[in-house]
């Protein structure tokens, strides 16, 4: 298994990609094992991992944010989070955070809302004379928000993997969202009191009742997502398709922003993003074929037991683990790598499964804002045109915050529990 890892690493440095570094590392360790002949039931394996119903969500979901974003509802999310939050000191800093809520409901996905909010709140702060790193900061911390809000990319995958109701986790990531979204807040506003940050524009009078008209839409979509599968009027499958249908109205009939060029470029990525999507799926289904035969999964659970039979320490241990596996992969690819170490492990937990995927989730997504490999960060520099050291240094109170919930999603389920438990399906 050394092996393994270590070629993996070796074509990611000299940058292949995750999907490819998995089928190859793979291949590799069939060689100097001399189990060539195993090769055969490959092809199948990578089938096997991506022939499951409920990961057609993924292309819908996928294609519904791509759709409210040609409609240009990412400016319409940003205008109307200035008029709820943006008449305080700092006030540009909090649209930031409030916006990237908002946006949580389209996007599925922490790339795709680093890549939508950056694109317009980093230039707008660095214009209002915020520091380009800091806007960066706050773009990326803001992006962790997306994936535990419906319709959660990262949700969807660990409820195929793990059978537990996508309904419940969709509602279980709700208040964790909201707390770190206000934990975030709370830091923005602090710091902007702190160091004399501007005053934002007010919004006019005669814009603010056209701001709430268009925006409202945009926030009606995860309602109609979980509602509509907690009230089995259709299935997560279903809601996919829905929200895709929603998309088109709103940008056709209510914004009238979409037009046949931006649906065909938006039906574009996403059929690319989606062949990446499951691409990264299959091969990381060889790599589980793989563990399985050096029966890694028991090894480990075995060996953490050794070191501690408390479900407390486990926990803590497992989200030590999966912080570091974060910062290293994709969270989907990390996924499918994990879950089967993390199956053998979670009936020792003494913990609800619907939390415990919120708990995975969220420590990936911190991962992905984590330095020095994080891929927001990444993203978030490039589109604010700064160096990525500034960027880790202006970002790392808002890691700590993020931890600080992670903790509070560990160990407390009222947290997550709470609105699976008020609104059974």
């Amino acid at each position: 298994m050394t092996l393994y890892l270590l070629s993996f690493l070796g074509f990611m440095i000299i940058g292949i990609p995750v999907a490819f570094s998995l089928g190859l590392s793979s291949i590799a360790y069939l060689i100097f094992n001399d189990q060539m002949h195993l090769m055969i039931g490959f092809p199948q394996k990578m089938i096997a991992g991506i022939d499951n119903f409920v990961l057609l969500t993924i292309p819908f979901f996928i294609l519904a944010g791509n759709l409210m974003n040609s409609a240009d509802l990412t400016r319409q999310i940003v205008r109307f989070a200035q008029l709820l939050v943006g008449r305080v000191r700092g006030g540009l800093a909090a649209v930031n955070v409030v916006a990237s809520m908002m946006f949580s409901g389209v996007s599925g996905a922490a790339t795709a809302e680093a890549s939508a909010i950056g694109s317009i709140m980093i230039p707008a702060m660095r214009r209002d004379g915020y520091k380009p790193e800091y806007a960066a900061a706050v773009t990326a911390a803001g992006s962790i928000l997306g994936p535990l809000v419906p319709p959660s990319l990262a949700l969807i995958l660990y409820g195929v993997l793990t059978g537990t109701s996508i309904a419940d986790l969709f509602l279980a990531g709700i208040v964790p969202a909201f707390v770190l979204c206000a934990g975030l807040l709370v830091y923005v506003l602090v710091k902007a009191r702190r160091e004399d940050h501007p005053l934002p524009e007010v919004v006019p009078v005669e814009e603010r009742r056209g701001l709430a008209i268009k925006a409202l839409p945009a926030l009606f979509l995860p309602v109609i997502i979980v509602g509509g599968i907690r009230s089995g009027v259709f299935t997560p499958t279903e809601a996919a398709a829905v929200a895709v249908v929603y998309a088109l109205a709103v940008g056709l009939l209510l914004y009238r922003t979409l037009n046949l060029s931006k649906i065909f470029t938006s039906f574009y990525e996403a059929a690319t993003m989606t062949a990446g999507v499951m691409l990264i799926v299959a091969m990381a289904s060889m790599t589980s074929f793989i563990l399985g035969i050096e029966n890694i999964p028991r090894e480990i659970a075995a060996q953490m037991l050794e070191l501690s039979s408390s479900p407390w320490v486990l926990i803590l241990l497992l989200n030590v683990v999966l912080l570091i596996i974060g910062l290293f992969l994709e969270p989907l690819a990390a996924l499918v790598l994990v879950m089967p170490i993390l199956n053998e492990l979670f009936p020792l937990l003494e913990i609800d499964s619907v939390q415990f995927g919120v708990m995975v989730v969220l420590n990936l997504m911190i991962g992905m804002i984590t330095p020095p490999v994080g891929l927001c960060l990444f993203i978030v520099s490039a589109i604010g045109k700064t160096p990525l050291e500034k960027v880790a240094v202006a970002i790392l109170p808002m890691i700590g915050i993020s931890l600080i919930i992670l903790g509070l999603v560990a160990f407390v389920p009222f947290l997550t529990l709470t609105l699976p438990d008020l609104f059974p399906g």
